[in-house]
């Protein structure tokens, strides 16, 4: 069993063609980001199509903070649309200058910290998201606009599931368990859609597990069913049920899920790291690296998973 796990999964990466590019496709331009075992993380290649399109949308949103200088809206938008193009560390930029302006916001740190996170800066992402879980006490929560809409043009999160979601990330990836239980913890009270409770139930399984804290862990996937109205994070759905016993990792490894092309990089280390997480827990260590290796060798590199691989790696975590 040991051998068919590995060999699933180099069958799933030569299946898939990675985020942003064609396969085969070299990225370009300036590192972005050095990774968590000490590569240079370059943006991928997009396809001519998405390229002009993204670079149109941030044209737009330039064009909309000039003329609204003061905006706090206007340039986390021109941030967002830096980001979607790859251009990270000017995302990051474009939000320190926003917070020169708008020093109490918090949606601006949440969207910094999140590209923190991106560049594995987790230190700075754990500063900024922590702050902006403060700073968003008393505020009434309200829906995120999507910048890379669903199939279904229909937002999944708010301000506050993507605070306290990215703050978990941030401790889970430095192995901080605690404090990473806790996000997630206060991430679920207000995730208030099926999308927004697989995606948080994931991490607070795999987080419970890592803790050894089994009976809880078990409790969290009792709410999970196949009926759940999935839109957009079906990799995530689709992994709860593995670690409930209802699909296998062929199932998950070689899914035909509906889902945007944009997203299929990002699903596939999602889907990668999610079943080398699901050997962890379950002593199978050996089967876990290897498909860790095989993720890390893939281009998504902005995705969790990816950096979640990097991380088993880089700190060899044992499992609760």
């Amino acid at each position: 069993m040991r051998g068919f796990g590995i060999i699933l999964a180099v069958g799933w990466l030569i299946d898939f063609a990675p985020l942003g590019c064609h396969q085969g496709e070299a990225a370009v331009g300036p590192a972005q980001a050095v990774s968590l075992l000490g590569q240079p993380l370059h943006a991928a290649t997009l396809d001519v199509e998405t390229a002009d399109r993204r670079e149109r949308q941030l044209d737009a949103a330039e064009a909309r903070w000039r003329a609204h200088p003061d905006s706090e809206d206007a340039l986390i938008w021109v941030g967002r649309r830096l980001a979607y193009l790859g251009r990270y560390r000017a995302a990051i930029d474009t939000y320190t200058d926003g917070l020169d302006l708008h020093p109490q916001s918090f949606r601006i740190r949440r969207h910094r910290g999140h590209r923190y996170i991106t560049v594995r800066r987790l230190d700075d992402a754990i500063s900024d998201l922590a702050l902006a879980a403060t700073l968003s006490a008393g505020i009434p929560d309200q829906v995120e606009a999507d910048g890379l809409p669903n199939a279904r043009n229909i937002p999944t999160g708010t301000n506050k599931t993507n605070v306290y979601y990215h703050l978990g990330l941030a401790h889970y990836l430095k192995g901080e368990l605690e404090p990473a239980l806790d996000a997630y913890r206060h991430c679920m009270a207000y995730s208030a859609n099926d999308d927004m409770r697989s995606a948080t139930s994931y991490w607070l399984y795999l987080t419970l597990r890592r803790l050894g804290r089994h009976d809880e862990a078990a409790a969290v996937l009792e709410p999970i069913t196949p009926s759940m109205q999935i839109i957009e994070n079906f990799a995530y759905h689709e992994l709860l049920l593995l670690y409930k016993g209802q699909r296998t990792t062929e199932q998950i490894l070689h899914s035909d899920a509906q889902q945007s092309p944009v997203g299929r990089g990002i699903d596939d280390a999602t889907r990668g790291y999610g079943v080398g997480a699901w050997y962890l827990v379950n002593d199978r260590r050996d089967e876990a690296m290897a498909i860790f290796r095989l993720v890390v060798d893939g281009t998504a590199w902005p995705a969790f998973g990816h950096i979640a691989a990097e991380a088993e790696l880089a700190s060899g975590i044992n499992p609760g």
